[in-house]
């Protein structure tokens, strides 16, 4: 992995852990937080290398509608569904229902980045 790639995955990493207990975010708006609009795929990235890094919520992560995108990624068959319905959130076909009601939002909630 390049250096500066590995660097922006750090960058992800630390925004993710903020990601509260029965909430979610999604890639483009870690991405935006992040000064990097355009790099939501980045963050999907860094989601999928996150390995054995207990601390990174990465089940927390879903894509800008609200759907599971990176549940193949989690072993097992439905373990990121059962995490994100283990912490109160509703799911059904690969969707979070009531999407917006759960979702947080790194710019509103930790303030512009340093």
């Amino acid at each position: 992995m390049a250096k500066k790639e590995e660097h922006f995955f750090e960058k992800v990493y630390e925004v993710v852990k903020h990601v509260p207990y029965g909430r979610v975010t999604t890639y483009g708006a870690v991405a935006r937080y992040l000064g990097a609009a355009r790099s939501a795929r980045m963050v999907g990235w860094a989601m999928n290398n996150v390995v054995d890094r207990e601390e990174v919520p990465a089940h927390r992560v879903v894509n800008r509608i609200g759907l599971l995108t990176g549940k193949h990624h989690f072993s097992g068959t439905n373990l990121m569904q059962q995490l994100l319905e283990n912490e109160g959130i509703e799911v059904h076909e690969d969707q979070i229902q009531d999407f917006k009601t759960h979702f947080w939002d790194p710019l509103k909630e930790l303030g512009e980045p340093s």
